[in-house]
């Protein structure tokens, strides 16, 4: 599964959103670091195309807030700040949480078992603990849970979130790895409440609260590390 926005299946590409997947990948890859000039007339001669067409799909960035603008410097890739990451979590913890428990009644048994081979997967990285192998998982992993989300505003919202945090960090793990354990047992919880849900025992509330905990208990162990870290580099 890929959060990354391409043209509809079938469809033609336009020289927008040719122009857009070209930008988005390299913001996302850390080619285009925070702070890169997007210079239109250099893009459009890189994609070979006028300059209207790629000025779309910068507007289009800034409206995803990957990009700003500001006068007398033009559009740049979008600076981070240190706050983006706790409020990108957060209301990813809301939504994605909402949209695992709309999809759990529609998710299959072989889904489910899809999910949990996953996780095996990712439980197999802990050994040799790899942090970007381990979040690619992790995301494969949510994607059979979040995808069959019947309510496609809050899909799209799922998505924006996914995608933002590609762009923010490349893998939370990195800065809290025995924080992945934790979160491969906390799978094995969601996908036994989904099963639950739909033998009768659980409910829709119960899957979304342990989706949305699932999040945030991610996002505090990252914010416990940075105090730690900040704490460690006051003293010296």
């Amino acid at each position: 599964m890929s959060v990354t926005t391409g043209a509809p299946a079938g469809g033609t590409v336009s020289k927008s959103q040719r122009a857009y997947a070209y930008l988005r990948e390299r913001i996302e890859d850390g080619r285009f670091v925070p702070g890169y000039r997007l210079v239109l007339a250099q893009l459009a001669g890189e994609l070979d195309m006028s300059v209207v067409p790629v000025r779309e799909a910068i507007r289009r960035l800034e409206a995803e807030g990957l990009v700003t603008f500001e006068r007398n410097v033009g559009a740049q890739v979008a600076l981070l700040k240190e706050t983006e990451y706790q409020h990108t979590m957060e209301t990813l913890a809301l939504v994605e949480g909402f949209a695992t428990a709309l999809s759990a009644p529609h998710l299959s048994a072989a889904q489910l078992d899809a999910a949990r081979a996953v996780n095996e997967r990712m439980h197999g990285c802990l050994a040799d603990f790899d942090p970007h192998r381990f979040t690619e998982l992790n995301l494969e992993f949510h994607a059979v849970l979040f995808e069959p989300c019947p309510n496609p505003h809050v899909l799209d919202l799922v998505r924006r979130g996914w995608r933002r945090m590609t762009v923010l960090r490349d893998s939370s793990f990195s800065f809290v790895p025995g924080r992945a354990r934790e979160s491969v047992a906390e799978h094995d919880r969601i996908l036994d409440l989904v099963a639950a849900l739909q033998a009768g025992t659980a409910t829709a509330t119960d899957v979304e609260l342990a989706a949305r905990r699932h999040r945030t208990a991610t996002l505090d162990a990252v914010l416990a590390f940075q105090e730690q870290h900040r704490s460690h580099t006051q003293e010296k």
